[in-house]
């Protein structure tokens, strides 16, 4: 199968909220479009000469716009960004949380197919257009809404409490010492974030006693067990990847480019309620998630012993806890010992989310997977800046990311390296 190279991309400041500022969709997407072509150096004139040819495509992620802005037909949105785009291929792809790795996939696909040497993937959401109990009635359609959603205060929350209380059921585990390492994983990201200037939360404070102290004025419950604390954002934001074609490649003159390594796309099923029914005779609580990791290993040929960095989707730190061991990097029921020996921090390991994942850098729903990666194709290029990683002052050879739609319901894994 032929190669697919990252030439790079761009992200917008997660901290920004676009309807405050008085721009709407359209300035988002002209601003990472113009933003990304400028880091890759391609021009708007040559995505036009490409389209002549029918040689570039558009791939939009997006979870919700419907709802959040009354926007659909996104695909089609693109030509408002520029009259360059004019003609070129562009459709919109949807899979909740998990839109933009959608888009990542079969942009990827378009090119190991030839039918394309220039593929262009966006994803983005804008949520902040509606207040935050609205705002969790919309994400509820991430779920099923009318058994999971319609009618409840912040579904997810919830949906992902019960997530914790199953996993301390399933590996019959310490209540507070279960608790004490999901207030590690909310340190480690809000840490990391601040060394992240494209960062939601950088100027955020958060400390291990707050982040346990759950059900205080400070750190309200929202879900069950879990609190503010344990929580992504909500956010505006985008995100732009370019990946080519190793004939694009040599046309631009660019060399030793990171590439994809290995891909994995699981669906389980939708009904959380059926979720923990069918996992009960596996040892992992989501085996779909596990499967799809175990898949980009396979494709890759590539095991956990070869992965430098990761990059997950924290929805919530309960979500981070169990794709501990989906990758890997410990036995599941066993994931507390990679968070309590330092495995997963910044200086481990494994380091887990060095950009400060979707708590710390924030999470628009439709952009989280092309972010997560952006993020893993900077690791191993070296363009992480402050918060690069680093193994014995080498740069990361190959970087994993998990993105899931709903409550794992979608399981998006792709690895790149070099």
């Amino acid at each position: 199968m032929d190669k697919v190279y990252i030439l790079g991309g761009a992200q917008t400041d997660f901290e920004r909220n676009w309807t405050k500022e008085g721009k709407n969709v359209i300035a988002l997407l002209k601003e990472v479009m113009s933003d990304a072509l400028e880091q890759v150096g391609i021009s708007f004139s040559d995505i036009e000469k490409l389209n002549k040819d029918n040689r570039v495509a558009c791939f939009v992620g997006n979870f919700i716009a419907e709802k959040y802005i009354d926007q659909g037909h996104l695909g089609a949105l693109m030509t408002e960004v520029s009259p360059s785009l004019y003609g070129v291929p562009s459709a919109r792809y949807e899979a909740a949380c998990a839109s933009s790795s959608v888009a990542l996939d079969a942009a990827i696909s378009k090119i190991q197919a030839k039918e394309y040497d220039l593929a262009i993937v966006v994803g983005w959401e804008l949520m902040k257009t509606v207040d935050s109990k609205n705002c969790g009635d919309i994400l509820g359609r991430a779920a099923y809404y009318n058994k999971e959603g319609e009618g409840i205060s912040f579904p997810f929350p919830r949906l992902f409490g019960r997530l914790a209380d199953e996993t301390i059921i399933k590996y019959q585990l310490n209540e507070k010492r279960y608790m004490d390492a999901l207030a590690q994983i909310s340190i480690i990201n809000y840490g990391n974030a601040k060394n992240n200037p494209l960062a939601q939360t950088r100027n955020w404070f958060m400390n291990f006693e707050q982040a346990r102290c759950r059900g205080t004025e400070t750190n309200p419950l929202v879900g069950d067990k879990l609190a503010i604390s344990d929580c992504s954002q909500v956010t505006d934001g985008a995100t732009v990847v370019l990946m080519a074609s190793e004939r694009m490649l040599q046309e631009f003159g660019k060399k030793a480019l990171p590439y994809v390594k290995g891909y994995g796309h699981r669906n389980a099923p939708m009904l959380f309620e059926k979720k923990i029914h069918e996992q009960q005779d596996n040892s992992y609580i989501l085996p779909w998630t596990r499967q799809a990791v175990l898949d980009a290993y396979r494709r890759s040929g590539l095991t956990v012993d070869d992965i430098d960095v990761f990059e997950t989707h924290d929805c919530f730190t309960s979500s981070e806890y169990v794709a501990i061991s989906s990758f890997g990097i410990t036995e599941p029921g066993k994931e507390y010992e990679a968070i309590e020996n330092g495995m997963i921090a910044f200086d481990g390991k494994k380091p887990i989310n060095p950009s400060g994942g979707l708590i710390g850098c924030g999470h628009p729903v439709g952009a989280s997977g092309c972010r997560m990666f952006l993020d893993i194709y900077k690791q191993v290029s070296g363009k992480a800046g402050a918060y690069q990683v680093y193994k014995e002052n080498e740069l990361p050879t190959n970087a994993m990311m998990l993105n899931i739609g709903g409550t794992a319901t979608t399981n998006y894994v792709f690895l790149v390296g070099r």
